[in-house]
């Protein structure tokens, strides 16, 4: 842990806590690391969500009734 980290307080479930602790250990990891890992990740994911909608923000948008007729038009329903 770096000088700069920040400590937090997480709860987690008993049986994910077992399953986290057993996979750090499996890991010669911390459980710290592999939270962090994951949160890393998600924000990560969230940001490339982010960039798709931005990039899409110009194309036409149709309401879930036009999308059905259009499946139903088609032969898809």
């Amino acid at each position: 842990m770096s000088a700069t980290s920040k400590r937090s307080t997480i709860y987690f479930e008993p049986e994910l806590h077992a399953a986290l602790r057993l996979k750090a250990a499996l890991m010669h990891r911390s459980v710290s690391e592999i939270v962090s890992d994951a949160v890393r990740a998600s924000l990560a994911e969230d940001q490339d969500d982010l960039s798709a909608f931005a990039q899409r923000v110009s194309e036409p948008t149709i309401s879930y009734e036009e999308l059905l007729n259009d499946l139903k038009t088609h032969g898809k329903l």
